[in-house]
């Protein structure tokens, strides 16, 4: 029963998928699941089939700069578009990804990066954010649920330009025995708009 459930719910998000003509990334291993087959079944719900779909810039791994191997997989769920990456457990400190937005304005940008969870996920994936103000590197934890859909974990928000001068690296240098998950970046541009009277609206006071 549950197994035929979950099939039906693949068949419907792979027919969603070549709806909007999304392709593997050329340079990744490919998957070696069938469909159907996930560790997390109950997780299934939260997959993103259309990263088009989302608020705000996203970057799938489809669009993304590899260096070195990385392979697709579908075997934990949730995830954005046609899978996520993993760096196989190998080569440490010799791969990344790169994903680097087009920008339609400069601004202030919330930067969220997806990826699926559990115990075999590194505790320390290291991050770079190369944004307006300069480089942040930061290290997550990606055996924690993210927060946002059981898929998205904020980075922070930073000030960047229009275009693509800013981008998001993921690497694995570091990350011995265990896996990195490279799936998308979303960018969500900030408000600075202020009302009449030039207070904003973050401290205006509450109607009761």
């Amino acid at each position: 029963m549950v197994a035929g459930v979950l099939a039906a719910l693949l068949t419907g998000a792979l027919a969603q998928t070549v709806k909007t003509a999304l392709k593997p990334h050329p340079d990744a291993v490919p998957n070696t699941h069938a469909p159907g087959e996930v560790d997390r079944p109950e997780l299934v719900p939260f997959i993103v089939r259309d990263p088009a779909k989302l608020p705000g810039i996203v970057v799938d791994e489809t669009a993304a700069v590899l260096v070195g191997k990385w392979q697709y997989s579908t075997h934990t769920p949730p995830y954005v578009g046609l899978g996520y990456l993993h760096d196989q457990s190998a080569g440490k400190g010799e791969k990344s990804v790169t994903f680097t937005p087009d920008l339609p304005g400069a601004g202030r940008y919330e930067v969220r990066l997806a990826h699926c969870y559990n115990i075999r996920r590194a505790t320390n994936a290291p991050v770079t954010i190369h944004h307006a103000d300069g480089e942040t590197k930061l290290r997550i934890n990606q055996q924690e649920e993210p927060p946002h859909e059981r898929l998205w974990r904020t980075l922070g928000t930073f000030r960047f330009a229009a275009g693509t001068n800013g981008w998001v690296r993921l690497s694995n240098e570091g990350t011995e025995g265990k896996y990195v998950i490279a799936d998308a970046v979303q960018l969500d541009r900030k408000s600075t708009r202020l009302n009449s009277s030039h207070i904003p609206l973050s401290r205006m006071p509450s109607s009761a």
